[in-house]
């Protein structure tokens, strides 16, 4: 018996969906905020849910909450990962010998900082920074970055360091936000909007020597040490 082959109907076999996306239990938590870092970059706040980072990282929509209970818990998170990237381009900056210079180079740090990661800096410093006694890690990654700041600070004014770099900052901090939020675009000044401006301003009000004698980073990070120390036996 011959079959024509040609009127034989083949029988199409099911599409099977693509397994999702694995993950390594050990990685999970990395891997869902560098989602949520790259939304925030790409998407801004309000495009940053649970559901979407999810999404991002390819796993389960309740994949999240193996490591936050909430949008605020990754939020904080994402905020201390920020601020920790922050420190780490301030403790760079801090390594100057020359404290003056040192001061300069955390100030151009800082506003490079906010330039390149504006969402991230809004976040930072948001509504969720006065609430950072309810996220331990993310107020250890805010102090730790300050004192990056204090530590020149100190050294360029020993015993005064703190006023140093409260102005510093507030310097800084001001620009950075001025410049992400556009405020000073279309100004009747002939600068351009950069951080060797913000630079330039911080040189114009940073006294050209200090009113004593600068001391070394060894000495103010022992100080700052003993600080710490004695600030946890007045809790204890």
């Amino acid at each position: 018996m011959q079959v024509n082959v040609s009127r034989v109907k083949m029988r199409r076999m099911p599409r099977q969906k693509p397994p999702p996306k694995p993950y390594h239990h050990g990685n999970l938590r990395e891997s869902l905020l560098a989602a949520a870092d790259d939304l925030l970059s790409t998407q801004g706040l309000q495009g940053l849910t649970l559901r979407e980072v999810a999404r991002k990282a390819g796993v389960s929509h309740a994949a999240p909450y193996h490591h936050f209970a909430s949008l605020d818990e990754l939020l904080a998170a994402v905020a201390g990962l920020s601020f920790a990237r922050l420190g780490a381009d301030l403790a760079v900056a801090a390594g100057n010998p020359d404290p003056r210079a040192a001061l300069l180079d955390v100030n151009d740090a800082y506003v490079r900082h906010a330039r390149r990661y504006p969402a991230q800096f809004r976040l930072m410093f948001g509504p969720m920074l006065a609430r950072k006694a309810e996220f331990p890690e993310f107020a250890q990654a805010a102090r730790l970055a300050f004192e990056r700041v204090l530590e020149v600070g100190e050294r360029f004014v020993p015993g005064d360091g703190a006023r140093v770099a409260l102005a510093g900052w507030s310097l800084a901090h001001g620009f950075s936000h001025l410049a992400i939020d556009g405020a000073l675009d279309d100004l009747p000044v002939n600068l351009p909007i950069d951080v060797a401006l913000a630079r330039s301003l911080a040189d114009l009000l940073l006294p050209s020597r200090p009113t004593s004698e600068p001391v070394s980073a060894t000495t103010v990070t022992a100080s700052l040490g003993r600080n710490r120390q004695n600030r946890g036996k007045s809790l204890s």
